[in-house]
């Protein structure tokens, strides 16, 4: 029998625990020292080398440009058209270009840039230096733009009227057809707005409405020129439809550069010119929206003042009965029309047709009816479906400067 081991003396017959070896830090202390390691290692390496752009994505695009080998550096230059950066009309003065003054003579003029050209810009990776290049593109000849209507700008072409006295409302307008054995009847003029934000339902209005429709651009598409381009192909005046403040500005904001009533005259005009210089070939500028701004008359006269001096008309969409448009036309000699009708205040089949048939009976009462509609699916078919008789009813669709008010004097 075994020894009791409570009698047995201290240490015999125990076996000895061995020590275990224990390292002297623990493991995540050996995380934390390699992270700390990687830090101070990328910040060395953000410090030492001259990198401008680390970190920015960076894509490669073959322009087909070949950059001279030698030479002086190629300057810096504004394109006519296509995306440009916006400084702002409150930009510094050394960053803005002066508003272009009205040409004296057809030697002064400035001559206008190709609003074909489209303009690159190369990044020296290693300086950062910039420098922009033109590259000519080619021209559009289902729709030829007239250069001597167009003026630069520091946001690009906009319209004026030319040394020889032509006008844009008037070159880019679209001939009014009469009907077949009648000398005149009742006209009626027809504006879609709100086309070019939506390339798809644009596309359906230059291929279902006949050409005597007017169509009005918003300055915001993404390929707003390639569409004014394809509309005018097919027959259509264009306008510039010019945002402008609305009484609920900025909860109800028309978009970028908008017109406002708290502007100066200088900086409303700097927007303005920007607007134009969006698309180019339209015979006139329309509100959009602007209830506040078209009421207001120290805020809308300069802007119809600038319209006349650069040969376009104002189109008013009719939906203030506030605007003072018409009266500030007349004093400017500036062509005008305002719709009388908004055919497609509710978008229903049943209720466009029956603004149709009420724009149809202003017509016969006074010579000539406007109407306004979005450019909606909906709208467009039913107008379309319209357009189709209404010769056999003995109207006739003509184009927004064949109803137009004149000036009395130019």
């Amino acid at each position: 029998m075994a020894d009791d081991e409570l009698s047995a003396p201290l240490g015999k017959g125990a076996k000895m625990e061995r020590r275990r070896f224990r390292l002297p830090i623990r493991i995540p202390h050996v995380i934390a020292g390699v992270l700390g390691l990687f830090v101070l290692a990328f910040a060395a390496w953000a410090l030492m080398v001259d990198d401008p752009f680390g970190g920015e994505p960076i894509a490669v695009v073959a322009t087909g440009f070949d950059p001279p080998k030698s030479g002086p550096p190629l300057p810096s230059v504004v394109s006519a058209q296509g995306p440009r950066s916006y400084d702002g009309p409150d930009a510094p003065a050394s960053k803005r270009a002066p508003a272009p003054a009205p040409a004296q003579s057809a030697a002064a003029a400035v001559p206008a840039p190709n609003p074909n050209t489209k303009t690159i810009t190369i990044i020296d990776g290693s300086t950062g230096k910039r420098q922009e290049v033109p590259i000519t593109g080619s021209r559009d000849v289902r729709a030829p733009l007239e250069q001597r209507l167009l003026e630069t700008s520091r946001h690009g072409a906009i319209p004026r009227i030319a040394p020889d006295g032509a006008r844009p409302s008037e070159i880019y307008a679209r001939a009014a057809t009469p009907l077949q054995g009648k000398k005149d009847g009742p006209r009626v003029a027809i504006v879609i707005g709100g086309l070019g934000v939506s390339a798809n339902v644009t596309r359906q209005a230059t291929e279902k409405l006949p050409g005597p429709v007017t169509f009005a651009f918003t300055p915001y598409g993404t390929d707003v020129e390639g569409m004014v381009t394809s509309a005018r192909a097919a027959g259509h005046e264009v306008l510039l439809q010019t945002p402008m403040e609305p009484f609920d500005y900025p909860d109800n904001d028309p978009g970028p550069q908008t017109l406002l009533t708290t502007l100066s005259l200088d900086q409303n005009t700097d927007r303005l010119y920007w607007l134009m210089s969006r698309f180019q070939g339209y015979v006139g500028i329309a509100n959009y929206m602007g209830a506040r701004f078209t009421s207001t008359e120290a805020a809308l006269a300069p802007v119809l003042k600038e319209a006349s001096r650069r040969g376009l008309i104002y189109v008013d969409d009719g939906s203030s009965p506030r605007s003072l448009a018409g009266q500030i036309a007349g004093a400017n000699n500036l062509p005008f029309a305002r719709a009388e009708l908004l055919l497609d205040a509710v978008t229903t089949t049943a209720h466009i047709d029956r603004a149709l048939v009420r724009l149809e009976a202003l017509a016969r009462e006074h010579g000539t009816a406007v109407g306004m509609a979005s450019a909606l699916p909906a709208s467009i078919e039913r107008i379309a479906q319209w357009a189709k008789a209404a010769e056999g009813r003995g109207i006739v669709l003509v184009p927004i400067t064949a109803v137009a008010i004149k000036p009395k004097s130019s």
